[in-house]
């Protein structure tokens, strides 16, 4: 998926605007490439019974982050 990482509600929590969908709760992967603002595409896969503190988006386990244009 592509998008744009934003900072959840809550403290730690990172989310993916992704185009044509989202938002994502970003589970794992390297936070230093996963600012808010950030343009990224993650690769991953969607665990819909994750549980979290986080209370927003749909949790997205990430396998891999590379820059977007």
């Amino acid at each position: 998926m592509t998008g744009t990482v934003r900072a959840g509600v809550e403290p730690n929590c990172l989310l993916l605007d992704a185009d044509g969908g989202g938002p994502y709760l970003l589970v794992g992967g390297e936070r230093a490439r996963l600012r808010p603002g950030a343009r990224v595409a993650v690769t991953g896969r969607v665990e819909r019974d994750l549980l979290s503190t986080c209370q927003q988006g749909e949790p997205l386990v990430v396998a891999s982050i590379e820059p977007a244009p």
